[in-house]
């Protein structure tokens, strides 16, 4: 019996971006789009990006779609070709960390200094 590939990932994936954020795709076909993140997948270091990486996918007659067809959804992309984007500025930047008196930590951009959370 062969043996089965073990699926390469880390216990420590952390992402840079959540979900809800505003990122822009900095390589690939979709590169320039702006959207929002819809979901992270942290595991495979991936993120799904609300009209960015559009498939096609060809699916069969259900009761949630009595016609059936060809569907137009997004596919996940990986993280690394996603930045934050600046909630001044409105450009790409990279985020750091700050702890707040309170004792909070918050993300901030590197580029001007807003806070994202």
């Amino acid at each position: 019996m062969p043996r089965l590939k073990k699926v390469l990932e880390s216990h420590n994936n952390k992402l840079h971006v959540k979900k809800d954020d505003t990122v822009i795709v900095i390589t690939g076909k979709d590169k320039g789009k702006k959207g929002r993140v819809i979901a992270a997948y942290p595991r495979e270091n991936r993120v799904l990006i609300e009209g960015v990486n559009m498939v096609k996918k060809h699916a069969r007659p259900s009761q949630t779609n009595p016609q059936g067809g060809i569907i137009e959804q997004e596919a996940p992309i990986h993280v690394s070709n996603v930045m934050h984007v600046d909630p001044k500025s409105g450009g790409v930047t990279r985020i750091g960390y700050k702890v707040l008196d309170n004792g909070k930590k918050v993300r901030i951009a590197k580029k001007s200094g807003a806070q994202i959370d």
